[in-house]
């Protein structure tokens, strides 16, 4: 299978964490806003992977969607990263946790197969690893087993995505990555990726941000086109190649962040953010 079909990405992904009894109502919400792209784990620390099922159940019932309208995405997550909830035998080998989480992802989503499917993360948060590499091996199979259509990766620096092309590791279509202003928005790791046509998810665009949205370049841009700070940031995000997540709870916010995909940034003004954090 090809390891990346982008003509079927959204613009825009609902990001379903620390939602937990709330994750089946504010999944089927995202949807009946508008959203089709939706971000989950099959980590229970974080994530109630579960109750992203029921709400997508719901939302098929309700005649808002069908599958194939839907860009599902879900995570493999290593054991430091999970609590006593596993999706997976932890004394197993590492390929064999993949494919004990991948089925249960497919279970708990009721599909028989998502469209991304995402390492979360490095095992030893930094270098590229044996670890990884079994993994990475693992989740490729579940690629051309038809589980999945394209591989990412999360939580990752240049250094590791060095690392990872430099063993020869297949290419991920996606890196998702927590993206701080104060860190020049993770422009090193974005540049990586658009050399290589990588599809750069960035999260927390506002949570990691509060300084961006009190500042007056932002408040003044959004006050000219008649938008929201926020609308500004995830405006900004497209002008510069991101793929940006959202995880609000409020149906308003759900309307305004979605319809940011409408705003225009005028290159100046794009110019002018880039370089807020300097």
């Amino acid at each position: 299978m090809p390891n990346r079909q982008t003509s079927a990405i959204p613009n825009f992904l609902y990001g379903t964490a620390w939602k937990e009894d709330r994750t089946p109502a504010l999944t089927e919400l995202a949807l009946r806003m508008g959203f089709r792209g939706i971000d989950t784990a099959n980590q229970r620390r974080h994530y109630s992977e579960a109750g992203v099922g029921q709400g997508l159940a719901a939302a098929y019932r309700a005649g808002i969607v069908v599958r194939t309208d839907l860009f599902l995405q879900t995570k493999f997550t290593y054991r430091p990263g999970q609590d006593h909830r596993l999706p997976y035998d932890p004394a197993a080998r590492l390929s064999v946790q993949v494919a004990q989480s991948m089925a249960s992802s497919l279970e708990h989503l009721g599909t028989d197969h998502i469209d991304s499917y995402v390492l979360h993360g490095p095992a030893s948060n930094y270098d590229w690893t044996d670890a990884d590499r079994e993994v990475w091996e693992a989740m490729a199979k579940e690629r051309d087993a038809g589980h999945t259509r394209l591989l990412g990766i999360s939580n990752v620096s240049l250094h590791y995505l060095e690392q990872m092309a430099a063993a020869h590791a297949s290419t991920p279509a996606f890196v998702q990555n927590r993206c701080y202003a104060r860190l020049g928005w993770d422009r090193d790791v974005r540049r990586f990726c658009r050399e290589r046509e990588i599809v750069y998810q960035g999260f927390s665009l506002l949570t990691a941000n509060p300084e961006v949205l009190h500042h007056p370049l932002v408040i003044g841009l959004a006050a000219r086109a008649g938008t929201t700070t926020a609308q500004v940031v995830f405006g900004f995000a497209r002008a510069v190649g991101m793929l940006p997540l959202t995880g609000t709870t409020n149906a308003e916010h759900m309307k305004q962040d979605l319809a940011s995909a409408d705003l225009t940034i005028s290159p100046d003004a794009v110019q002018a953010i880039e370089s807020l954090a300097g």
